[in-house]
């Protein structure tokens, strides 16, 4: 059980700290999330739950069940669901969630340029030479130094999705404030990884960027950025004139229009 945010880890057969290993003491796993998800440590091929929402994200992962959840948290970008993702397609994405040109064209760089080769492995040896990244095999685009909440066929983890909460949470177990993301990007980092440790810090910066609501990252929030049914939400509330009131940014002229749109 978890009272006070804490594991009470003495209730368990065995134990998930020892105390003479600083990190696995300090650093408690979700202890109680069977109460919630059925086998919470089996992977979801295509969707993704929580404590708080156990059923994902229904109606979207319905209409996506025949993709993955790493296929779903990039369907966004995917402009004429071809399956393929577009050096042009990524630029015009980042824009419809309200980040500016230059971020915007530092994106493409970033994805296109770096995930485009592992994507088109699974279609020739030969490499694209427009850089386009492959839905169908995004799951190679799957980089060291990550969460670990996707597996190596793009599934999403349940367990190792609420350890991310229970292990570095510690002001209030349903947020990330931006110290506490910045500790959870160095503990995961893997040795001798300097890509993925490049790779998770874009990832996450712009995760910040783009959704943080007074200085965190919520959970339910960041579940929706896994199986990307967030982009959506964004996408829709800046075109209805409601605009989007999450992230951090001064609208087209900043890193991102999250903060005021219109």
């Amino acid at each position: 059980m978890i009272a006070d945010g804490i594991p009470r880890t003495n209730e368990l057969p065995f134990a998930v700290s020892a105390q003479n290993s600083l990190a696995a003491r300090t650093r408690l796993p979700a202890t109680d999330v069977d109460e919630y998800i059925l086998k919470p440590g089996i992977a979801r091929a295509n969707i993704a739950v929580s404590t708080d929402a156990p059923h994902g994200s229904t109606k979207y992962s319905e209409k996506y069940k025949d993709y993955s959840v790493m296929q779903q948290h990039v369907l966004f970008w995917d402009r004429d669901a071809d399956g393929i993702i577009t050096p042009l397609d990524t630029y015009i994405g980042f824009r419809e969630l309200g980040f500016n040109i230059i971020f915007s064209f530092l994106a493409v760089l970033v994805i296109n340029l770096n995930f485009s080769y592992p994507t088109r492995l699974a279609h020739s040896w030969t490499p694209d030479p427009l850089f386009r990244v492959y839905v169908d095999s995004i799951h190679k685009a799957k980089h060291g130094s990550d969460s670990g909440v996707y597996d190596a066929e793009g599934r999403f983890v349940p367990q190792l999705y609420e350890n991310v909460f229970s292990k570095y949470a510690k002001h209030d177990k349903d947020s990330l404030t931006l110290m506490e993301t910045y500790n959870m990007i160095r503990g995961h980092r893997c040795a001798a990884d300097p890509f993925g440790w490049g790779a998770a810090f874009f990832e996450w910066g712009t995760t910040w960027l783009l959704i943080q609501r007074n200085g965190r990252i919520h959970k339910e929030d960041l579940r929706q950025v896994y199986d990307g049914s967030i982009f959506w939400r964004i996408r829709n509330a800046r075109n209805d004139g409601k605009g989007w009131n999450q992230g951090f940014g001064i609208g087209g002229d900043g890193f991102s229009g999250a903060a005021k749109v219109g």
